[in-house]
């Protein structure tokens, strides 16, 4: 398997300047960032370069080369370890991520199957039953969907941009069994 794994950019949830308060302190020193990955919407703790400071929603590289912002990745954080600013961040940084990454979500929607014999995929993203299920598996089967507006304006499923990040957030929180757009921490 030599499908690459790990995160190349990230956008930042919360920055903090004197790291956690109160919280564990690393052996580095640094300011501490939680970004949230573009690839895999992986969670991840770092540790700043001296005199950088960073913004929330801000698109970092985190990848295996050279880094100009970020000195050291420190690992994989779950949603429970997020800080307050980076929970409210949270939503916003995904629904950014989603409509940067549109084709392969509309893609999703196009090519989405069954689960198991009584549960499709597209049931599991909020807001779809299995009214707007057979709409979107009706109009797929016409003609695969172009974007997020034309999967809309096809099945009358609310904002799908919104939809989907419900669902990312759900499985960031684990609150479902199945996975589809982030790994498991």
């Amino acid at each position: 398997m030599s499908e690459k794994r790990y995160e190349e950019y990230a956008y930042v949830l919360d920055f903090l300047p004197h790291g956690r308060p109160g919280g564990r302190q690393s052996y580095r020193a640094g300011a501490l960032v939680q970004v949230i990955g573009k690839e895999y919407f992986t969670l991840l703790e770092a540790i700043a370069r001296e005199g950088v400071v960073l913004e929330p929603s801000q698109r970092v590289y985190v990848g295996k080369d050279a880094r100009n912002q970020i000195t050291y990745i420190i690992g994989r954080i779950g949603y429970n370890e997020l800080t307050t600013t980076a929970k409210t961040e949270l939503p916003t940084v995904v629904e950014k991520i989603v409509l940067n990454r549109e084709s392969w979500f509309v893609n999703f929607f196009d090519t989405a199957q069954a689960i198991t014999p009584r549960m499709h995929a597209l049931e599991l993203i909020p807001g779809i039953g299995k009214k707007y299920m057979w709409q979107i598996i009706n109009e797929r089967e016409r003609n695969s969907f172009k974007s997020f507006k034309d999967l809309q304006q096809r099945t009358n499923i609310p904002d799908p941009v919104k939809l989907v990040a419900k669902r990312v957030l759900e499985e960031l929180s684990e609150e479902s069994k199945y996975r589809f757009f982030t790994r498991a921490t």
